[in-house]
């Protein structure tokens, strides 16, 4: 698939049509479609539809559109940066889908220098992109998911789960808020009744360390990770909420079957969670 018509296609997505597209990048209109229908092709998928309301993006378009950037991104570092870099260094990829794991996703790459060497990093932190299908599709070598992988092009080795603890502030004030970091089904499933005995409103954010930073700052409840609050559960900033029962959120590890990595991340991650 060519770099342009990736290219072409995030153009047309974010100028919102074809004609744009083609403004922006200076070529001809049958260029941009030329271009479109290459990746159509080689998908088997559409990727627009074009009608009274304008150019959107289909359903598979919107799937697509991140893996584009992706591929775009590591181009743009293999062509432009990568052969000034140091040789005979490690590349490692390495991507989380839940925003629980950045901060364990950092250690495991300081870990792995201090085993290895100085590599050629690249930390992924889009959680809307599908971690095992980043995995098998080469974008990442290795991931963190909650989800047991069934795709049989990659291999996952099931660690120790991820302990998360309701945890409140102390002198939370009047209004306390209830942060839910919409971690998926069996997070979901767990913080249900929780959230409704929240005495103030429910906030939904994604993202743990920004709900971290919102309960520490504003006041309130959340579950969080363990390691990520050890200093405030030490500091007595967070308490833990009475009678709460534990969150045991599932953790895999995730490579592909020809990764030669796949023994030495088991082995540094599971260094790390030994020592929390």
């Amino acid at each position: 698939m060519q770099i342009k018509a990736l290219e072409t296609f995030l153009c047309v997505a974010d100028t919102g049509g074809f004609h744009a597209a083609a403004r922006h990048l200076n070529i001809t209109q049958t260029a941009v479609s030329a271009r479109i229908k290459l990746i159509e092709e080689e998908t088997g998928k559409p990727l627009f539809t074009r009608g009274a309301g304008g150019t959107n993006l289909t359903e598979f378009g919107r799937q697509f559109s991140p893996y584009a950037e992706q591929m775009l991104s590591l181009w743009s570092f293999a062509s432009r940066d990568l052969p000034g870099q140091t040789p005979h260094r490690i590349a490692l990829r390495l991507g989380a889908q839940l925003s629980v794991w950045d901060p364990l996703l950092v250690d495991l790459a300081v870990r792995y220098e201090q085993r290895h060497g100085q590599l050629l990093l690249t930390l992924n932190y889009d959680h809307d992109l599908n971690m095992v299908e980043a995995v098998a599709t080469h974008v990442l070598d290795a991931a963190l998911t909650h989800e047991k992988p069934s795709d049989r092009r990659v291999l996952y080795h099931e660690l120790a789960p991820e302990r998360l603890l309701l945890v409140e502030t102390l002198g939370a004030g009047k209004d306390p808020v209830f942060v839910n970091l919409e971690l998926g089904e069996v997070y979901q499933d767990h913080v249900r009744s929780a959230a409704r005995k929240a005495a103030g409103q429910t906030l939904f954010l994604g993202n743990c360390m920004m709900g971290l930073r919102y309960v520490l700052q504003r006041g309130g409840t959340g579950y969080f990770p363990e390691y990520v609050i050890r200093d405030q559960l030490n500091e007595g900033t967070f308490v833990p909420v009475t009678e709460a029962i534990d969150l045991m959120l599932p953790l895999y590890l995730v490579t592909r079957r020809d990764s030669e990595a796949f023994d030495d991340v088991v082995a540094c991650l599971t260094e790390l969670r030994a020592a929390d």
